[in-house]
This record gives structure tokens, sequence and C-alpha cells, in this order.
């Protein structure tokens, strides 16, 4: 009888432990599901509006500049009058507006994690 105790609690042990892995690679895989992505669009910047058009596909984003670079460089290609659009490439996050705000008018809103490029001229045929 004890031998067979031991033999499963031993069992149960090892069963405990391997569920505990797969969660730790299944929250892995959850990390990496939220990659950021390269997009590539005309981003324009007011004081009311922030808004991204991907050249890929042509949907529109509320942008939300968590790499505080996206709004500084904008504002230092010193445009006098705001919402010039303007060419970048970015890395970042999609994900659902919310329901309140500026943001609510749009679908989705693209998160910026980094600028990689942001020039004043948009090239020609980029974003037909």
């Amino acid at each position: 009888m004890r031998g067979k105790l031991t033999r499963y609690f031993i069992l149960t042990a090892i069963v405990a432990l391997c569920s505990c892995h797969n969660n730790k690679n299944n929250k892995t895989n959850n990390k990496k599901e939220a990659k950021h992505i390269v997009f590539k669009g005309v981003y324009s910047f007011g004081p009311e509006t922030k808004t991204f058009k991907d050249c890929d596909n042509g949907q529109e984003f509320w942008v939300t500049d968590s790499s505080a670079q996206l709004e500084l460089q904008y504002s230092q290609l010193g445009f006098e009058k705001p919402y010039e659009p303007v060419y970048i490439e970015v890395e970042g996050i999609k994900m659902h507006s919310g329901q309140d705000g500026l943001s609510a008018k749009y679908d989705s809103t693209l998160v910026v994690k980094k600028l990689v490029k942001i020039i004043k001229d948009i090239p020609p045929g980029t974003c037909d």
C-alpha cells in the first residue's frame, strides 16, 4: 500500500511539473505574438488629431506615440501649420481603439514603439 501511495505522489508531482512547464511556454508564445510590426505610411499630427494611413492596405489608424520620438521629430521638421502629412516607417503594434475620446472614430490604434524613418516629402507612388 505504501509503495503505491508513493508512486501516486511521484506521478502527480511529475504531471504538475510538466503542466507548469507548458504554461511557461504558452506565456512565452503569447509574448512573441505581440511582436512589433513595421508599418509604412503617411502620418499627420496636430492639436486634435494624430493619424496614420498604412500604405500597404489603406487602413487609417489613430496614433499613440509611446516612443516619444515621432511627435518630437515631426515638430522638428518645421511646418508652419499643423496636419502636414509626412512619410514614416515605424515599429509598433495595432490594437482596438477605445470607445471614448478622439480615437473612438477609428477602429484601430497604432501604438508606435520605435521610429525608424520620417521624411517631409512623401515618395511618389508610395501610398497611392
